[in-house]
């Protein structure tokens, strides 16, 4: 089951990308689950974005505050 991530105004694929994943090198994941929105770059209020999984692991060195990721939607 995938999350999903309600955009702000202002947007783009790499601060969603960085927002829920805590890097935005993840954004053409975003892009590839969210194809009928591929040709935006600046996103308005209230674009529901689905966020997969990525398969990555939280690395357990990181400060508890690091290790969640919060996703609004």
């Amino acid at each position: 089951m995938s999350d999903t991530y309600t955009t702000i105004s202002g947007d783009t694929w790499d601060i969603v990308a960085y927002k829920v994943y805590g890097n935005e090198m993840y954004m053409d994941i975003l892009i590839k689950a969210n194809l009928e929105y591929k040709d935006i770059y600046i996103f308005p209020e209230g674009v529901v974005l689905v966020i997969p999984e990525t398969g990555l692991g939280v690395s357990e060195s990181l400060p508890p505050w690091k290790q969640g990721v919060t996703v609004s939607g």
